[in-house]
């Protein structure tokens, strides 16, 4: 991988001939990316229908180190007690005359809303990506200059801030990096997107993988790639959040299931953008926000459906009588067929780009359907993945079989785990009490620390909404060996097969292990008897419990088993 000629490139001078630069330090991985891949595209006929952000400004590492030393900064970051008590002290602390005078200069040159996203040296790096770890922070860059000047140096001060967050913190103490080697630089860009009454945002956004490390079935093609497609901004693609995902080989292939209710279950259901009035990143339902949505966007019949929950209807440009009996649905039903030359872009996009990297590698963009334009918005490597071989399923006796599943499986094997760390899904609906809950997980990732073990849990791990998972953060389950997430029928909480979100990119970089089991499923076991009757250790929660044993993992991705048995 070290021969790779994205391993050898710098970036910087881009950055300098464009006089985007501030200050002589480095640009950081997420800069780079952006570089590399404008670079690529400038002697490419491709580059004539992507299109990129209009500038991308870089604070550069000087500037964050000349920021520590002024406000005396490393004292608070090494005796503070909790991360909040760091984000107070890089609130309250001061830019110099010249950068504020250099920030007012970008303001008067950036006219619609601002993402200020990190780009530190070890982000989006060949060997680890940092996804999600640091802060990106969008804001509206509305009202007077003062107050947008004030938006943006918070703003700037937050993500700085974000890398001595317990997440980053956690995740260079698991790969051992000194924190010393840790430089944040920072990008800053306008969002790609448009006016749309009193909000902004682009139609779709994304991310794209050039390969497919995670297969829901044998028939995809690892090296096709695949997407994930939300509406609005494209921070729903990157989160434990419901997106569309399309299979580049199969991009009619629905891994979720073709039944309404399954459709419905993994659909997005909110969609997030900026409100250009308050200046604020805010969220809002899909079934609230139909009227404008139709009004807004042309082409919505060929991403939105409505549903009675049984059956789905075509929107044919204008809502139905019977809406009241209906609700909206992003199935993304019409959009392959219908907008063929967007797959077709990204295609050659991906391809283009992992041979020009000499690595595989993952794209966020924006795509607006009325006139076909993708905005390419970051690049970088894509976490590699070390698959196993085929892995044999052992035969054991079916009381011993603690859970199995057989969909999005991968090869992969572990053996003489001891612990098994569960979070009673029926308790952690019944109390409600997810904040605590997730705490008592972090405890017990704690008293294992060193060991490889099991995580059972109900919905998606590392959920931002505590009804559908467990809202764990990356430090509080980065000891275990593999991750298992149960549904719950009764209460609509499903594993969300999410693969291209940060959580994967993490699981790939860490080699965990991932099941998903869908229970009342064929082929699924979540075996209730064995986790009431084995003798089990109460965690600082009562919803949280440890088993002790001999436990076993076998995935295997061809015949698309996986199955954890008490080898005891």
């Amino acid at each position: 991988m070290v021969s790779a000629p994205y391993a050898h490139y710098e970036g910087a001078s881009f950055y300098r001939s464009k006089k985007w630069s501030i200050g002589e330090g480095e640009i950081g991985g997420k800069a780079k990316g952006v570089a590399f891949a404008a670079e690529a595209l400038q002697t490419n006929p491709l580059g004539k229908c992507i299109d990129f952000p209009r500038v991308s400004y870089v604070l550069t590492t000087e500037v964050f180190n000349d920021f520590m030393v002024r406000n005396n900064l490393e004292p608070v970051v090494r005796s503070a007690e909790n991360f909040e008590e760091i984000e107070r002290a890089f609130e309250a602390a001061n830019f110099s005359e010249s950068l504020r005078d250099t920030l007012v200069n970008i303001l008067l040159d950036i006219d619609t809303p601002v993402a200020v996203r990190s780009s530190s040296v070890l982000e989006d790096d060949l060997a680890f990506s940092f996804a999600g770890k640091y802060s990106t922070r969008f804001f509206g860059n509305s009202g007077d200059l003062e107050y947008r000047l004030h938006r943006f140096e918070r703003a700037i001060k937050l993500v700085y801030a974000s890398t001595f967050n317990p997440s980053a913190k956690e995740y260079r103490r698991r790969h051992g990096i000194k924190l010393a080697q840790e430089r944040m630089a920072i990008i800053i860009q306008p969002i790609v997107g448009r006016e749309r009454g009193q909000l902004y945002y682009p139609e779709l956004a994304g991310v794209a993988f050039s390969k497919v490390y995670r297969r829901p079935s044998p028939r995809v093609k690892r090296e096709e790639g695949l997407l994930r497609l939300c509406f609005g901004l494209g921070t729903r693609a990157v989160a434990r959040a419901n997106a569309k995902v399309f299979y580049l080989s199969l991009p009619g292939l629905r891994v979720e299931g073709n039944r309404a209710s399954d459709i419905i279950a993994h659909a997005q259901d909110e969609f997030d953008y900026i409100d250009l009035k308050r200046g604020f990143f805010l969220s809002n339902r899909i079934d609230m926000a139909l009227d404008h949505i139709v009004t807004h966007h042309k082409n919505a019949y060929s991403f939105l459906e409505l549903s009675d929950g049984e059956m789905f209807y075509m929107l044919h440009g204008g809502i139905v009588s019977d809406i009241q009996k209906m609700w909206p649905v992003m199935t993304f039903s019409n959009f392959p067929r219908r907008f063929s030359t967007f797959f077709e872009k990204i295609c050659c996009l991906l391809k283009l780009m992992e041979e020009k990297a000499g690595l595989a590698v993952d794209l966020e963009f924006t795509y607006e359907t009325e006139d076909d334009r993708l905005a390419l918005v970051q690049m970088r490597p894509l976490a590699t993945f070390e698959e196993w071989g085929d892995v044999e399923i052992p035969q054991i006796p079916s009381e011993r079989i603690v859970l199995r599943g057989n969909r999005m499986i991968s090869n992969g094997k572990l053996m003489g785990v001891r612990h098994l760390v569960y979070v009673d899904p029926k308790l952690y609906m019944e109390m409600r009490e997810f904040v605590q809950i997730a705490r008592a997980v972090g405890k017990a990732n704690e008293k294992l620390s060193g060991e490889r073990y099991i995580l059972v849990g109900p919905g998606r791990w590392g959920s931002t909404n505590p009804l559908l998972g467990v809202p764990v953060s990356y430090g509080e389950i980065s000891g275990c060996g593999c991750i298992v997430e149960v549904s719950i029928p009764s209460a609509g909480v499903v594993p969300e097969l999410s693969y291209g979100s940060h959580f994967f990119l993490d699981l790939d970089t860490d080699k965990i292990l991932y099941l998903p089991v869908f229970c009342g499923e064929h082929g699924n076991i979540c075996n209730e008897q064995w986790f009431e009757k084995t003798p089990f250790f109460v965690g600082e929660h009562e919803a949280v419990r440890i088993y002790e044993g001999n436990f076993g993992v076998y995935l295997n991705g061809e015949r698309e088993i996986g199955v954890i048995v008490d080898e005891t």
